[in-house]
């Protein structure tokens, strides 16, 4: 699998990106050197959608699947896209508080510490539906690990289109979020302008 080994703050400052979206609470104080130049509007599209695949961590591959599905359905293509992207299950453990950082709730899941709707499952990609409840396993949860974690996440703020649990690591969709609930700072009919090309 590809590996991007670039620090996370140098990638954060190219994107012009705030690493707190990735779940860092650092931050650089060394300007981006491109800062303050033009960028031609492909430039300007091209980077709005290199920020989505790395907040979500989605290689090209992958990410041009989710758009051609999102192109499909019906509705917006760009909210649609956000939307799937929201709902992978890496993302899901990490916006319940149950990882710091949407590497490590990457990571959680590939060690089959994630069950959904009882069954394991260690997909990262996989895709959550409303109703679908999301648990850390039993035999993870005692785990000092998410001892740790609870501590650094507990006081961040759930997103309202889940029911979270944080003593019994286990939370529920309620539905699937809108645009609107999505705090993520892309937009995405810049990435909509580049693929229709």
């Amino acid at each position: 699998m590809a590996v991007n080994r670039t620090p996370v703050l140098k990638r954060c400052r190219s994107l012009d990106l705030e690493p707190a979206y990735l779940g860092y609470s650092k931050t650089s104080k060394r300007k981006n050197p491109r800062a303050g130049k033009k960028v031609s509007e492909y430039g300007l599209q091209l980077r709005e959608k290199q920020k989505a695949k790395f907040i979500y961590g989605v290689l090209e591959k992958p990410f041009r699947n989710y758009y051609e599905k999102a192109d499909r359905m019906k509705g917006m293509t760009g909210e649609n896209l956000m939307v799937m992207l929201e709902s992978r299950l890496d993302s899901v453990v990490f916006r319940m508080g149950f990882a710091r950082t949407r590497r490590e709730a990457r990571q959680i899941v590939g060690h089959q510490h994630v069950s959904v709707n009882g069954k394991p499952v260690q997909i990262p990609s996989y895709l959550v539906k409303a109703g679908d409840v999301i648990e850390i396993r039993e035999k993870a949860k005692s785990m000092q690990r998410y001892k740790d974690i609870l501590e650094v996440t507990g006081g961040r703020l759930t997103p309202e289109w889940m029911d979270v649990d944080m003593e019994g690591l286990k939370g529920t969709i309620k539905n699937l979020p809108t645009r609107e609930m999505i705090d993520v700072p892309v937009n995405e009919m810049l990435i909509v302008e580049l693929y229709s090309k």
